[in-house]
């Protein structure tokens, strides 16, 4: 195989470019302007994220002033880096797109230009007002369509028309319809359209977390992840499938992006999958379904997960508290799928392993390792927690010293030894040893590890932790090849200018990835924007009840397929934004008023889990198309064989909805979270082994119902155990004080709600928030503050409990509290109730039962397997 094998071809990296970061690389001025504006960019996002302006007092920017200029750089930028069409030239920028960038930056920046003016005089635009806002929004559609395809722009021309011509619809979709003018000023001079959430997000989360991972990727740490998933796991049955689905996983705490995932990782491992005897689909498949999976991976998620801070209403943190079991638990639900593919296959090791071990000798290689990893953490956590207790106000250069030191010894460790490869030889593999190849690049943690500190230890917002993350990445791709040039007594002035040239790299390349990513924003909100001016959620209610008679399941599928078809045109972000805005409040709702309490968050990652599994989907999935150039093989084939491996995240949504536990609510620390992390965990293999048919061998289809009993009793023991005894017990209005007082910290208020809705309909409705921290003491004044921190005022009515109020942006406003409606009884858990983790043993013995059944059939030798594969 030559080398072009293993090197991205100029297909595959157009590929990238016209997803990711825009197909034009043009010479001369034009190429100088849009390094330099991507380049300003990146510079002016870290300033607006940084404390630097509040400690100056001086270039302090307002949340709409910095909307205006990050979409105006956006559009301006947008045409200068994405061609009209696929057959304009990609070398040059025709004159046309020169007068477009310039019309459509200063368009996209009117807001923040004249922001002065707009506010002396709210809602009464001028004539120059009115005129921007038509030529900025054909510009912002007309940029949409040559960054994200017709679909996205034909979606948002559909939602302006509704906007225009509500008069004229049917009764069913009928509103009363909006003047150009004010139509204009709802889109465009305010922050209720294209100005919206989805832009703030973008700009204060989302542009700087894009250039963490953009700047890791550069320096090489995306490299230095696949090598240390090869010599971790090359060596093993099924090797490069398993290399894949890890540094996949890796690659998913730096990259969110799926196309760009499965280029760098699948040209070195979709070849040696085929090597190895998986095939081309099987392959392209794998490395597919990995790549994608990356988006839900803490703690650079997709570019949708930090819209749920907005939108749900909780601190990145937590979100990533929510997302991080059922990301862990899908990707070792893959790995064991290519491990069952690769016993199906017959596939063998390509590679030695090294001296032969006992099974007691890699037991205790593992062990250690795994031991020593937490040793460190702890150790690191544990210095960190005690300089902060000690040293006070002085704790911070003290610690920014020893991470100092930190960073020249593990370069010094590294210095010692030579460079990683850049690539793998697919001819002939040799597996690196593990421990040189993990030391190699430890350095490159460190920007990861000051992320996770400051969200989790110092809980700091999502977008400052991300900057000061940014820094250090800044600082560590300057100065990394110099000190390592140093140590290994080699000139430093080209290593010096080598950093330099990352550095700018970096910047320009998060930059360019933002561009995308910051216009779909923008036409999200033009899609909001109509949404919230006419009306349409209201409607979307009434309708989804009807198509799903009032059930949560129908309801849930009617969204997943929903997510799908929107994703074929749509890219993750916009389609999170649509269903989001349309279907996550309407689930809640219907879900409340059938008795069921779901937590906004499940809804929300329900939405955010669909819309990526629109990547694999065929026909139009652009990660299967790229892992389908790479393996050589048809991407439709790629594509439905992807959606196979996919089943596994598949069901994990409608699991969480339903229990919301294996999103770790109201889990408790200690035993509690162990038998939930192990049982869901259990569950994925299980279900992937039904999906697969081979468990020990190949399954019958009773064996594989039988596992799929065993997936469910893992995934929703709750269910099982709602049959014996109810999971609450009704008890008076008059008690919720006292009910509030009782609950532990977080715990969740749940109570039943009856009143009239906007149509003047009395409902009943469950809801529920979780209430913040006890205060020492007890007593109803107590569960009065408690519940004033979540938002709630109540009222007593005789013997009539009402809610008084609701704070705006609150947990109660968000979790679907009303104000005005009574509260007709609380529901507090049931103290009679066995513990549901009662059902994971009939789970086990059902589980042991067939692991020894499938034995006595011959699983346990080479020609039973093979007697079972011809079943």
């Amino acid at each position: 195989m030559t080398n072009e094998s293993h090197t991205p071809t100029p297909n595959l990296e157009q590929l990238v470019a016209d997803a990711d970061r825009g197909g034009r690389d043009a010479r001369g001025m034009a190429g100088a302007t849009l390094a330099a504006g991507a380049l300003l960019w990146s510079f002016f996002q870290l300033w607006y994220a940084s404390p630097i302006p509040f400690s100056l007092n001086w270039g302090i920017f307002n949340d709409t002033e910095a909307r205006a200029l990050h979409l105006g750089t956006a559009m301006f930028l947008g045409y200068l880096a994405y061609p009209a069409s696929k057959r304009s030239a990609r070398d040059r920028m025709p004159w046309y797109d020169w007068v477009l960038a310039l019309a459509a930056g200063f368009c996209g920046s009117y807001l923040y230009v004249f922001y002065n003016e707009l506010a002396a005089r709210p809602g009464q635009p001028t004539p120059l007002d009115v005129g921007t806002a038509v030529i900025g929004l054909a510009l912002l559609l007309e940029v949409t369509r040559r960054a994200l395809g017709l679909p996205m722009t034909v979606l948002g021309l559909v939602f302006v028309a509704y906007a225009l011509a509500g008069p004229w619809l049917p009764d069913v979709l009928a509103h009363r319809g909006a003047s150009l003018e004010r139509l204009m000023s709802h889109m465009w001079l305010t922050t209720e359209g294209v100005y919206g959430v989805a832009l703030g997000v973008s700009v204060s989360y989302i542009f700087i977390f894009v250039l963490l991972g953009s700047m890791l990727d550069k320096c090489g740490a995306g490299n230095y992840m696949m090598q240390v998933s090869f010599a971790l796991l090359g060596h093993l049955r099924g090797g490069p499938a398993k290399v894949a689905v890890m540094s996949s996983a890796v690659n998913g705490l730096v990259s969110a992006s799926s196309v760009a995932n499965v280029v760098t990782g699948g040209i070195f491992t979709i070849p040696l999958m085929k090597k190895a005897g998986y095939g081309g689909v099987r392959a392209g498949a794998i490395e597919t379904a990995s790549s994608v999976n990356g988006q839900i991976m803490p703690p650079v998620m997709g570019a949708a997960a930090f819209l749920m801070i907005e939108y749900v209403g909780i601190p990145y943190a937590d979100i990533i508290r929510h997302a991080i079991l059922p990301a862990a638990i899908s990707y070792v639900a893959l790995f064991y799928i290519v491990h069952l593919e690769a016993l199906k296959l017959g596939i063998q090791p390509m590679m030695a392993s090294g001296p032969a071990r006992t099974p007691l000798q890699k037991l205790a290689g593992w062990g250690m390792g795994i031991s020593g990893t937490l040793l460190v953490m702890g150790a690191v956590y544990g210095i960190g927690t005690g300089v902060q207790a000690l040293a006070g106000q002085a704790a911070t250069p003290i610690l920014l010293a020893l991470l100092a030191v930190l960073y020249v010894w593990l370069l010094r460790v590294a210095a010692r030894h030579p460079d990683l490869p850049q690539d793998i030889d697919i001819n002939h593999p040799v597996r690196p040893q593990p421990w040189p190849t993990v030391r190699a690049g430890l350095y490159f943690l460190i920007p990861i590890g000051i992320l996770v500190w400051c969200l989790s230890v110092e809980q700091l917002s999502a977008g400052l932790s991300a900057f000061w993350a940014a820094m250090a990445m800044l600082f560590q791709m300057v100065t990394q090849r110099p000190i390592l040039a140093w140590f290994r007594k080699q000139p430093a002035a080209p290593a010096w200018r080598q950093g330099w040239r990352d550095a700018v790299g970096g910047l320009q390349d998060g930059a360019r990835n933002m561009i995308g990513i910051a216009i779909a924003c923008g036409t999200a909100g033009l899609i909001v924007g109509a949404i919230t001016l006419t009306g349409l959620g209201l409607r979307m209610t009434a309708f989804v009840e009807l198509v799903s008679m009032g059930n949560v399941l129908l309801m849930l599928i009617f969204t997943a397929a929903v997510c799908l078809v929107l994703g074929l045109g749509m890219p993750t972000t916009a389609n999170y934004i649509l269903m989001a805005t349309l279907m996550a409040p309407v689930v809640v709702e219907l879900g409340a008023q059938n008795g069921l309490v779901i937590p906004l968050i499940a809804v929300h990652m329900f939405v955010f889990y669909y819309g990526i599994m629109a990547d694999i989907t065929p026909p139009v999935g652009l990660a299967t198309f790229a892992a389908a150039a790479i393996s050589g093989e048809d991407p439709i084939k790629t594509g439905i064989q992807g959606v196979t491996y996919a089943a596994r995240t598949a069901i994990l949504p409608f699991m969480f909805v339903f229990n919301p536990t294996l999103l770790l609510i109201d889990v408790n620390y200690g035993w509690e979270l162990a038998l939930v992390v192990a049982g869901a965990t259990l569950a994925s293999l299980t279900f992937a082994a039904a999906t697969m048919r081979w468990f020990r061998v190949r399954c019958t289809l009773a064996e594989v119902a039988v596992l799929l009993l065993v997936t469910f009793m893992l995934f929703r023991p709750d269910w099982f155990m709602d049959h014996f005894a109810p999971s609450h017990e009704n008890r008076p209005a008059s008690e919720i004080l006292a009910t509030a007082a009782a609950l532990p910290d977080n715990g969740r208020l749940t109570v039943v709600l009856k009143g009239l809705n906007l149509e003047g309909d009395e409902l009943t409705k469950t809801v529920a928030v979780a209430l913040p921290a006890l205060e020492a003491g007890g007593g109803a004044d107590v569960g009065r503050k408690r519940l004033a921190e979540a938002g709630l005022t109540l009222m007593r009515l005789g013997d009539q409990i009402q809610i008084g109020g609701v704070r705006f942006g609150s947990r109660a406003q968000r979790a679907g509290w009303e104000q005005g409606w009574d509260v007709v009884s609380v529901k507090a858990p049931n103290p009679h109730r066995w513990s549901d983790f009662w059902v994971y043993l009939p789970a086990m013995a059902l589980l042991a039962g067939m692991w020894a059944w499938q034995g006595r059939r011959g699983g346990g030798t080479p020609q039973g397997r093979l007697r079972a594969r011809a079943v």
